[in-house]
């Protein structure tokens, strides 16, 4: 979708890229809903004071710019790949490594600028190296090759295609549904274990929007599941989703009792708000520039970032949810909150600063929880062939 670029016009593009928000006067003297594009071509919605923070956070693209900008000029374009220790330096750890390690980890919390996203997230989630394990016709290949075939995936897929971000200037059009149908398809012939699962397409969308090529992006997807999120998250039964919130329960009784506590006498099941977060990937949660600065952190630090994610839409809104006397207060809030969280620094700092260190071994943690997942999971399907049995005889 993009040609190649100079460092020169990708540092001019960040600036063009992020126009500033002018509200009408009227607007600004009455406290009235405003719509806006966003630098994803997103329609939001929006008061006033919604526009004044997404101009505040276009300044922050604009100097997170200039800092990496500056980096690739001292430490050579592709600094960040020389931060990784492996066991042999260990023993004779070159200083320059461990500085850029500590240096990307922290400039990847802050953002990624969009014009570096692409190379950044392709390098570092591993895709890269995946994509350097095929030939180089493998994605055309595949394309080519499950063209005009029809399965209960690609049935699914041609349902949702229309559903996805409708109203989109590129992925509601024939060219993006195309675009966005030849990556889940080819993907769902990749692997037929997981096929298609609901919620893929709006990653995929997402995905394609950020990397401007199918073929890239369809390896970020692959990289993705593959790699960096939990197993089974998208599997028939979902089964790595019911293990991820059922570890979310246990983070939020002890990193946030007394909302805990509150939400299990309203018997409120997480799972209302936390199966579209975790399938998700919080695309259709939050708005696109905050979904995008939780991924840069999730494609460099993995999978428990949205566990950090969760916890912190729970955590900064905890006094209101104390008030909560029934069950849709509580997602009415939530919903609310997402919507509206146009700073990504607002929940990132919850999540990174303020929650404090997590000390759960998360991995621990989930292998804890497979059993339980598993025995609820097999007494449903029983309960199900069960009904079936009696609706047939």
């Amino acid at each position: 979708m993009f040609g190649t670029q100079s460092k020169r016009d990708l540092s001019l593009e960040i600036q063009s890229q992020i126009p500033i928000l002018r509200p009408s006067i009227h607007a600004r003297r009455a406290n009235i809903t405003v719509k806006f594009q966003d630098l994803y071509g997103f329609t939001v919605e929006g008061n006033v004071d919604d526009a004044n923070i997404l101009n505040e956070v276009r300044e922050k693209v604009r100097e997170q710019g200039r800092v990496w900008w500056a980096l690739e000029a001292s430490k050579g374009a592709n600094w960040y790949l020389q931060t990784h220790v492996t066991s042999a330096l260990k023993s004779s750890l070159k200083f320059s490594v461990l500085v850029n390690a500590i240096t990307l980890k922290k400039l990847i919390r802050k953002g990624i600028p969009p014009a570096l996203r692409p190379k950044v997230w392709f390098s570092l989630s591993g895709a890269a190296k995946k994509k350097s394990t095929v030939p180089d016709s493998y994605y055309n290949d595949l394309i080519i090759a499950v063209e005009g075939k029809v399965t209960p995936a690609t049935k699914q897929i041609d349902h949702d295609l229309p559903r996805t971000f409708p109203g989109h200037p590129w992925l509601d059009t024939p060219e993006g549904h195309a675009s966005l149908r030849r990556v889940l398809v080819g993907y769902s012939f990749r692997d037929s274990d997981v096929g298609y699962c609901q919620g893929l397409n709006y990653v995929a969308a997402l995905l394609l929007l950020v990397m401007k090529t199918e073929e890239d992006a369809f390896w970020m997807l692959a990289v993705l599941l593959e790699n960096v999120l939990v197993n089974d998250c998208y599997s028939n039964n979902l089964s790595g989703c019911h293990v991820e919130q059922r570890v979310f329960k246990d983070l939020l009784k002890k990193k946030c009792p007394s909302i805990y506590a509150h939400l299990e006498a309203l018997e409120f099941d997480v799972s209302l708000v936390a199966t579209e977060w975790f399938l998700c990937l919080f695309s259709k949660s939050l708005p696109s520039e905050t979904t995008l600065r939780v991924w840069d952190v999730l494609f460099y630090e993995g999978a428990k970032v949205l566990l950090n994610m969760a916890l912190a839409i729970f955590k900064m809104k905890e006094e209101e949810l104390l008030t909560t006397n029934h069950v849709g207060d509580v997602i009415n809030i939530i919903q609310n909150t997402t919507h509206h969280l146009f700073d990504p620094d607002d929940l990132l700092t919850i999540a990174f600063d303020k929650l404090g260190f997590m000390s759960t071994n998360i991995s621990k943690e989930r292998k804890k929880q497979e059993p339980a997942v598993m025995a609820e999971l097999d007494q449903r399907l029983r309960r199900l062939n069960s009904s079936n049995l009696d609706d047939s005889s």
